[in-house]
Order: C-alpha cells, then sequence, then structure tokens
C-alpha cells in the first residue's frame, strides 16, 4: 500500500494520497486547493490519480477537487446526502473502492455534517483486516470534529456520539487512525492534538470524547464546548458544493498606482508582513496579518467579507503568490499583489499609516497617567476567563467588526492578546475602521504582564 498524508500546514487541515504502486492506481482524500504535493507524490511514485475522494462538504477550506481532476482527469466521489452539483459518482453506505491489492470502504460517520463519511483501508497483500480508518471531521486525535456547522447543534452531536460509539471506536485496537484535522484547526476543540495520527484503541481510552457516560452528557458538552466557527462557513460550503472551482481570481502584480486605483473602487489591502514592519509603516486601510504565522488565511476570513477583491503586500517581490494561494484556499479572492511590496510603495513615496505600539510596561504606565486608555482583550473567551487586565474589555478579534459600537472613538484603545499577533489584526482592523487612538500592545501580552508581576483578574 502506497499511503502519504499531505498536512496544511496554516489550517490544520490534513488529507490522504492512497494507492497501490504495483496497479499503478491511487486515490486522493479530501483533496487541499494546493495540488501539487499529489501530482509530486504521484510522480514519485508511479502511479495515476484516478479516484477524489470527499469525507463531506467542508465548511472552512475550499477543495482542490476541481483543480485535481482536471488536472488528471479522476473521477471525484462523495456521499448522495452532500448534493453535490458538480459532475461526481455518488455512493452509498457501505460502497467499497478497489485500488488493486488496496480496498477504501466507506463507513457513515454523521455529525460533523449528515453526509460525513470515514474511510477504512485494506491490503489484500496483508491480510483481510482493516489496517487504518481515514475519520475526516469525525474522531481527531484527541478531541472530535465540532457539531454545528450544518445542522442543530444537539442534533448533530447526537449523531456524532452515535458515529463514534456504533461504528469508529467498535473497530479492532490496533486499527491506526488518521484524521482530516490536527491542532490549529477550527473544526475541534482546544484538545484537538497535533499529533498526525493514533489508533482506535488509544483513543478509546484517553480521548476526551470517550469520557461521558451517556448520549446525553456528550451532548451536553458538545454544545457547552463550542470554539469560534471558522469564518464564511455557508460561503465556503457553498463553493465545495457547486460548481467545480480551478481558480479563484488570478492575481497579477499590480503597480502601486494601480494598487491606489483598486483601493480606491473598494479592495482591501492584505499587509502579510510582520506586525512589527506593518507598525512602522502600512498602506492606509490595510489589515495586518502576516503569512508566516499559522492561521494566516483563517485570520484574513474573519476580518474581511467573504466577497471582498484583496490585494496582497509584502515587504519586496519574494512570497505574495503564496500568500495569495493560502487566502484562496478559505474561498477568499485576491485581485493582484503590490509589485516591489512596500519598498515600491514607500519609494514613491505614496501615503503611509502607522500604530503606536508599547510593551506591557509602558502599558501599565499609560493605564497610570490619567491616559484613560482602554485595554481591547482579542483572545478567546477561555483565554480571558483565565485571566486578564483588570478593567479591560473582552472581544475576541473575530468578533471586532460586529461589535464596534461598544467601542469609544474618543479615547487610546489598546489592544492586547497572548503575544502581539491577532492584537496586530484587530489593531489593524480598527485603523481602518477609523479609529485613530489605537496601541498594539507588542514584546508580549498578558502572560508577559502577569509575569511582570502586574495585577489580573479572572473569570468573565
Amino acid at each position: 500500500m502506497l499511503f502519504r498524508q499531505v498536512i496544511h500546514e496554516d489550517l490544520g487541515c490534513a488529507s490522504y494520497l492512497v494507492g497501490d504502486p504495483a496497479a499503478g492506481v491511487a486515490a486522493v482524500i479530501d483533496p487541499q486547493w494546493e495540488i501539487g504535493p499529489y501530482l509530486r507524490l504521484a510522480s514519485m511514485h508511479g502511479v495515476r490519480i484516478e479516484h477524489l475522494l470527499e469525507t463531506h462538504n467542508h465548511a472552512d477550506h475550499v477543495s482542490g477537487h476541481g483543480r485535481l481532476a482536471r488536472a488528471t482527469g479522476a473521477t471525484i466521489h462523495v456521499h448522495r446526502l452532500a448534493e453535490a452539483e458538480y459532475p461526481h459518482e455518488p455512493f452509498e453506505d457501505g460502497w467499497r473502492l478497489q485500488l488493486g491489492a488496496v480496498e477504501i470502504e466507506a463507513v457513515p460517520t454523521a455529525g460533523h455534517r449528515p453526509e460525513h463519511t470515514s474511510f477504512l483501508l485494506r491490503d489484500s497483500s496483508r491480510g483481510t483486516d482493516p489496517i487504518a480508518v481515514l475519520t475526516g471531521d469525525s474522531l481527531f486525535v484527541g478531541d472530535v470534529a465540532r457539531p454545528d456547522l450544518a445542522i442543530e447543534p444537539a442534533e448533530g452531536a447526537a449523531h456524532l456520539y452515535r458515529s463514534l460509539h456504533e461504528r469508529l471506536l467498535t473497530l479492532p485496537a490496533g486499527v491506526e487512525v488518521w484524521p482530516g484535522h490536527l491542532g490549529g484547526s477550527m473544526c475541534g476543540g482546544s484538545t484537538l492534538d497535533h499529533k498526525a495520527s493514533s489508533t482506535i484503541g488509544f483513543e478509546s481510552e484517553h480521548n476526551r470524547a470517550t469520557r461521558f457516560r451517556s448520549e446525553r452528557e456528550f451532548v451536553t458538552d458538545a454544545i457547552a464546548s463550542l470554539g469560534e466557527r471558522p469564518p464564511h462557513t455557508a460561503h465556503v460550503v457553498g463553493l465545495n458544493r457547486g460548481p467545480l472551482i480551478e481558480a479563484l481570481g488570478t492575481p497579477i502584480p499590480l503597480a502601486p498606482g494601480a494598487v491606489e486605483a483598486a483601493i480606491a473602487e473598494g479592495a482591501i489591502p492584505v499587509d502579510a508582513r510582520t506586525n512589527e514592519q506593518f507598525d512602522e509603516a502600512h498602506i492606509p486601510g490595510a489589515i495586518s496579518s502576516s503569512a508566516g504565522d499559522t492561521g494566516f488565511a483563517t485570520k484574513v476570513a474573519q476580518a474581511v467579507d467573504p466577497d471582498a477583491e484583496l490585494i496582497v503586500v509584502g515587504a519586496s517581490d519574494g512570497y505574495e503568490l503564496d500568500a495569495a494561494h493560502l487566502l484562496a484556499s478559505v474561498g477568499l479572492r485576491v485581485r493582484g499583489l503590490l509589485a516591489g511590496g512596500m519598498t515600491a510603495w514607500r519609494s514613491e513615496q505614496r501615503p503611509v499609516a502607522r500604530i503606536e505600539t508599547v510593551d506591557p510596561e509602558g502599558l501599565a504606565d499609560r493605564l497610570a497617567d490619567g491616559t484613560r486608555t482602554l485595554v481591547l482583550d482579542v483572545r478567546r473567551a477561555d483565554e480571558f476567563a483565565d485571566g486578564h487586565i483588570p478593567g479591560s474589555l473582552h472581544i475576541p478579534y473575530s468578533e471586532l467588526r460586529r461589535r464596534l459600537d461598544e467601542l469609544p472613538r474618543d479615547r487610546p484603545i489598546a489592544a492586547i492578546c497572548s503575544g502581539g499577533k491577532r492584537s496586530g489584526l484587530a489593531a489593524s482592523i480598527l485603523k481602518r475602521e477609523g479609529y485613530e487612538q489605537v496601541v498594539r500592545v507588542a514584546g508580549g501580552g498578558v502572560g508577559t504582564w502577569r509575569r511582570r508581576g502586574y495585577p489580573t483578574d479572572s473569570g468573565t
């Protein structure tokens, strides 16, 4: 059996190439937007990609099935309940696909979505017992998938509980578990591990979801522990269910003057440099999210509308195209790239904006000197409850655009998080929305504040 896991580090997604080199045939399960890795693997191992399998209609990223089908001529397979509008061969529960000595069996595992399917793998050259199960968005390493992206959360959680206890956890203990997401994905909970795989036996003993004594307890906890939803879920599901997509815009290099004109027409500059570079000078109206940090594309999607046209800005020519591909992977359209980056923009003496920064000590001085600075904590609710600066206002960065009316415009606002990344995006959103007195807490966040001995409160 040829078996390779392909991880999208920015989104925490995992996909798989499975095949039989002796038969020269392979399938890709849950193909990601960037199809290059599959084509390279297939070429290296001398197999043809003839089948593309989807576990479900993804809600957090755009599938690459359209691009990969165009590149290989492969047939796309998805459960009939997915109601896919693109050319495909629908399958039912128990469907089997033969790839030489390798067999893939469709195991219904509803919960995350009604059509969700896991894929059980067997290799007849090694016996008849199952070897591994590709669990998609059902059973993860250390956690399970969220149940609220397609149907009412309690109903989804009940289906997920039954899928776990009647389908997956009844498999032999030695069966390998290969999930569709790893730590960093918004499709799981706080105990979602960064480890790439596990076994049924280990997850039966140690997975958080197995500690509940009844379906009712499981459902209650699943609803109570829901985190932030992936951005633009309906939009992304629509893209994945609808006609095949081979491109989301064709980003081209744009001279500074053309970028300025595009911004005047409504395009949004996405500054993919470091937060420090952005603070020092950026295009007015730009939002800040470093392409060098994990979660880059998801953070941007939290800050813009799904139909927005984006322009990627870098320091100079280099990684902008990679950043554009990451944005496309979550369904965002990139109109162009600033040719020459901020170096070119500044060489033409075009206008720039700046954001003031302070370290935790400087923030303490501000709070003590009567500047009326409001501390805006943009972390998750559980982080805020664990400890925050007394008197701070809590608005997660993902909710900021919807809750601007809670913020004063006549006071300095200091955005803070745990390390300075999310606060950089939050500060850029506030500047874009016309807030003039914006400060970013850099050089550490609330944790550094606490280690320096400054006071904190706990609770919500």
